[in-house]
């Protein structure tokens, strides 16, 4: 099969950076399916470790998917061949770049059926993340939207491809959404996923916040640069109030800041589930299942903002290159043979 990735991590400019591979189809035993790849999304991950082989072997880049089921393992309950599904997968296995994945049941979902490939690869890594934040470890609960109305959430980087889904989804909770974007565009973007207001993040937040009337606010979900945001943050979370952050920090973050209000902070990686193969890991299946059913009744849409074709490694690159500036709005996805 057809596989891109590399053996070292080069700058993109650098054609070798992203290199086409002829490798083995792997076959599916017990929980993996075998999935004959339509599309894939581009995240930020690809970026960070492409390339990045221990070994120095070919390492097959990719983390969102959406394709067919040709063949399923001895134990696979829950898909079987012909069914298309959507998915992250895991971090630790090939990635999605290739003509065919491997990918345990229990991280896939039954891909939108009003959804072309292409729209539908936009969707799983950010929803999982997302949806994990905001109810999981925000503790959120999204079936009492009633219960949710005023209570207020902060989405640093609302226009990304995780803001995108989590602006939908606060808002499907009965949150008000207050998000952060600094150009007219981006602003557009996020109020049209379901942002109420839209504050500059290249502009100290708490001003901007209080101007608009909540001198703070009940949930933070910080999506870019925590280190640069943390004074904001403890600032504007209110006594109690719980945030939550996927980007890491480059140096150390002072929880000691959240003390005199029993603030809670909680880390969200959608790929610990996989990684350590918890208990718990069936819930992304359960996840991309609802998140399916929420977009074929209208109330979730695809994040889907810049398609490529075919799938190769020129586009990948492109791809990978537009991600890596970080002005992307939305998602981009390379679809195709």
């Amino acid at each position: 099969m057809r596989a891109f990735g590399a053996t070292n991590h080069l700058k993109l400019s650098d054609t070798a950076s992203i290199q086409e591979f002829s490798l083995p189809q792997p076959t599916a035993t017990g929980h993996d399916l075998l999935v004959q790849i339509q599309a894939v999304a581009i995240n930020p991950v690809d970026v960070y470790d492409r390339g990045k082989s221990p070994d120095h072997t070919p390492k097959i880049t990719g983390w969102d998917a959406t394709g067919q089921v040709v063949s399923v393992g001895s134990a696979v309950t829950l898909f079987q061949p012909g069914d298309t599904v959507y998915y992250a997968g895991a971090y630790d296995r090939p990635g999605c770049d290739a003509e065919f994945q491997l990918v345990d049941e229990r991280l896939v979902g039954p891909a939108p059926a009003t959804l072309s490939p292409a729209q539908a690869a936009a969707l799983p890594l950010t929803t999982l993340t997302a949806w994990e934040a905001l109810f999981e470890q925000l503790n959120i609960n999204f079936q009492t939207p009633p219960a949710n109305h005023g209570q207020t959430i902060l989405i640093i980087n609302g226009a990304g491809g995780v803001g995108s889904m989590a602006t939908q989804l606060a808002h499907l909770a009965g949150l008000t959404v207050i998000a952060t974007a600094s150009r007219p565009e981006t602003q557009q973007w996020c109020r049209g996923h379901g942002a109420d207001v839209t504050v500059d993040h290249h502009h100290n937040l708490v001003p901007q916040v209080q101007a608009l009337g909540y001198p703070t606010v009940d949930y933070i979900l910080e999506l870019h640069n925590l280190n640069r945001h943390w004074k904001s943050i403890t600032t504007l979370i209110k006594p109690g109030g719980h945030i939550a952050s996927i980007t890491g920090s480059s140096q150390p973050i002072a929880l000691t800041d959240l003390k005199a209000k029993r603030g809670h902070f909680a880390w969200e990686w959608m790929y610990a589930k996989s990684f350590y193969q918890t208990a718990d890991m069936i819930t992304q299946h359960q996840i991309l299942t609802q998140a399916a059913h929420l977009v074929d009744t209208g109330q979730l849409v695809s994040t889907l903002n810049q398609t490529l074709s075919p799938i190769n490694a020129e586009n990948l690159r492109q791809a990978q290159q537009l991600v890596a500036h970080h002005h992307a709005i939305g998602k981009i996805v390379v679809t195709g043979w």
